[in-house]
């Protein structure tokens, strides 16, 4: 259920954020070109900076806080720059958790994780690591570091009123209501123009280096997932001497991550709702949704057609064409039996409600439709993470280009393409990025995991990314269809891609070439 929950809020977004921004006041010269520094750049006073650890809940309510005290991690905040092309002038706070390395006479180095995102807070995060991996965490502290302006690292909030803006629909009607929300959000940003440009993926790789220099640490060793790989694909090209070993899971195209980046989804999140689909067909007795995958898609369209011509009744909730993709998105969230199980159920009460039958949502469906449809964004994390996305790339200002995009792709996308092409608040955003995107090739060693069937991080993108590095070995799980491969920390586990990727991180080893895994049934299928 907690996947499933996840993938939707992938159409809405994740995690994070809080408050207000605050900065502070600085010293120290000017950067020199490039991304970056000499030893004299007005970053020593950064690198050199004493870490003070501490206890990590900050208060009773603070559960994830005390979670972390009760597995004996550390907290503590260090200070960077709010511009590195100034690092003189104002600072901000980036929060980071230590768990230390359960074997200190085997221990090799500092690991640090990011999960995803952008937008995803992981001081947290790295607690699931050491649970889903202890040979990892006998041998690694592990570090999580809230971004900069996610969760506790000087969190940015700009008080949005919905926590996404949804499908465009099947209309220009629908489209403009699109078009209205992106401006109205983008406005309601505009008075944290002083910091919107640094939130860039660019400044989060620099952060990470302070963080690695602080520890005394001379090279990070680093597994990222999702939007984790772009940071780490950055941090590669920006600081190559500084990277020991690497894992990306699910890698980003690098050159294409923005806010359009999303664009690329829809032949992949396709295939994966055929391969549900397919798997319906066969639960047939049991779900009633079709005998064939044809009649299962056929099921879909159908649930599609309804919401187009007016809003569905699910127990207390209107389902319109607008909110429709983003539930039924979740058929991202892995091809285990319980997610696709999952999955049919609430296809099911669609399928009912389509025809007008009174239904009640399962509990899940229910919290979904309600985190969707009426839920603001208190904590910040829709806000934050589009400002990230908007700071790595710039993007058409032309409303038009979004619609001729999705009409070119109503025929062969009709689900999902007016969710995954839609316009997005970057479009009217109040500041420009400060930095042009970051030219990723390098030949650093690298282990590349992923699926052919990954519907965010498409198959075809990962291989660009491959080409890019040109140290990196892929390891594939062929006819998969799921979103991360390791550890089955988001998505079903695999002994292989595990395996390969604790061989590498502890013994230092990688494939020879390029390899592929087979798919197997996750311990809990068994």
């Amino acid at each position: 259920m907690r996947r499933r929950r996840m993938a939707m809020a992938g159409a809405a977004v994740a995690l994070a954020g809080s408050a207000v921004i605050a900065v502070q006041a600085g010293a120290g010269p000017a950067r020199t070109k490039g991304g970056s520094h000499a030893p004299d750049d007005g970053l020593n006073r950064f690198q050199q900076q004493k870490v003070e650890w501490h206890r990590c809940r900050t208060g009773p309510d603070d559960a994830i806080g005390k979670e972390l005290d009760d597995a004996k991690a550390q907290c503590a905040e260090v200070t960077v720059p709010l511009d590195y092309s100034h690092p003189d002038g104002p600072t901000i706070k980036v929060a980071m958790s230590r768990l230390k390395a359960t074997d200190p006479k085997h221990r090799r180095g500092t690991l640090l994780y990011n999960p995803g995102g952008p937008g995803v807070p992981a001081m947290y995060l790295a607690l699931m690591v050491k649970q889903a991996e202890p040979t990892i965490a006998a041998r690694y502290d592990l570090i999580g570091m809230d971004p900069r302006f996610v969760g506790r690292s000087t969190p940015l909030n700009c008080k949005w009123p919905t926590v996404s803006i949804g499908s465009a629909g099947p209309d220009r009607r629908t489209f403009n209501r699109s078009v209205a929300l992106s401006k109205d959000l983008a406005a309601r940003c505009a008075g944290h123009r002083d910091v919107l440009p640094h939130a860039s993926t660019r400044n989060t790789a620099r952060d990470m280096d302070v963080i690695r220099a602080t520890l005394g640490e001379s090279k990070l060793s680093y597994i990222g997932s999702s939007y984790g790989t772009y940071l780490g694909e950055v941090y590669l090209q920006m600081f190559p001497r500084r990277a020991d070993r690497v894992v990306l899971d699910s890698a980003l195209n690098p050159d294409l991550f923005g806010p359009d980046l999303s664009s690329t989804q829809g032949p992949a999140v396709n295939a994966t709702l055929r391969n549900w689909a397919a798997w319906a067909a066969g639960h047939h007795d049991r779900y009633h949704l079709g005998a064939t995958t044809a009649e299962v898609m056929a099921t879909m369209d159908r649930i599609n057609q309804a919401a187009t011509r007016g809003p569905l009744r699910v127990g207390s909730h209107k389902v319109d064409s607008r909110l429709l993709p983003q539930i039924l998105w979740s058929v991202t969230g892995g091809d285990s039996e319980e997610v696709y199980a999952d999955y049919a159920a609430d296809v099911r009460v669609l399928s009912d409600a389509a025809r007008g039958i009174e239904v009640t949502p399962p509990k899940a469906l229910d919290e979904a439709l309600t985190d969707l449809s009426t839920s603001t964004d208190a904590d910040g994390t829709f806000s934050v993470q589009t400002a990230i996305q908007c700071a790595d790339r710039a993007v058409s200002r032309d409303p038009e280009t979004y619609y001729r995009d999705i009409q070119a792709h109503r025929a062969d996308e009709p689900l999902f393409g007016p969710l995954t092409r839609n316009i997005s608040p970057c479009s009217f955003w109040p500041t420009a990025p400060a930095e042009p995107p970051t030219k990723v090739h390098n030949a650093v060693p690298v282990l590349m995991v992923g699926a052919t069937g990954d519907p965010a991080a498409v198959y075809p993108g990962q291989q660009v990314a491959h080409r890019a590095l040109t140290g990196s070995r892929l390891v594939t799980l062929r006819g998969a269809f799921r979103h991360t491969v390791y550890a089955g920390l988001f998505a079903p586990q695999n002994k292989c891609i595990d395996d390969t990727v604790n061989r590498y991180l502890v013994e230092g080893k990688l494939p020879n070439t390029d390899t592929t895994c087979p798919v197997m049934p996750s311990p809990s299928d068994d």
